[in-house]
Formats: C-alpha cells, structure tokens, sequence
C-alpha cells in the first residue's frame, strides 16, 4: 500500500471516530436529543389541556356576558344568593349511627 493513502485512511478514520464521539458524548447529543422529545412531548400534552381549559372559561365567560340567568346562577351556587320572596331550607342529612340509636 502506498504510504500516502495509509496516512489518509488513519486521518479519515480518525475524523469518523471524532464525529461520532461528538455525537453520541459531546455538548448536544443523542441522548439530549431523546431526553428532549420525550420533554417537548410531555409539554405539547400540557398545553392542550391548559388550552381546552382556556376555551371552557372563554365560553363561560361569554355565556355570563351575554345571558342574565347564567349571572343569576353563578350567583346562586357561589354566593349562596337568596332572591326577594323566596325562602331557603337547609336539609342536613342525619348521621347512620345516630339515625339507627333513635329507632331502637
């Protein structure tokens, strides 16, 4: 073999070697790269759940801007609203214990 083309296979295989380790232990590499799919996929999946949030806010917040019942209602259920001449019972659930002591 002539000597010249001896050097430029040691050299070719020495850059390939180079590379390779480059790629597979370097700054940027094959791993990060997996670790980083599986990252961006974990995201992707977040943001479309924030996102089907958003729209279900969005649409109550365009239902209570445009419907006076739904105001009513929001009112009803967090604020405990009572309107003029209606009456508010509570019934309050007994315990089993108690309950079954009483019918003895």
């Amino acid at each position: 073999m002539v000597p010249y083309l001896r050097t430029l296979i040691f050299c070719l295989l020495g850059i390939v070697l180079a590379l390779q380790y480059a790629l597979w232990f370097g700054k940027s590499n094959v791993v990060d790269l997996i670790h980083l799919g599986r990252s961006v996929l974990q995201l992707e999946t977040e943001n479309l759940s924030l996102r089907e949030r958003n729209n279900r806010l969005h649409a109550e917040v365009n239902e209570i801007k445009n419907r006076v019942e739904a105001i009513e209602a929001r009112a009803r259920e967090h604020l405990g609203l009572i309107m003029p001449g209606e009456t508010y019972f509570q019934v309050v659930p007994a315990d089993d214990a108690s309950e079954t002591s009483q019918i003895d």
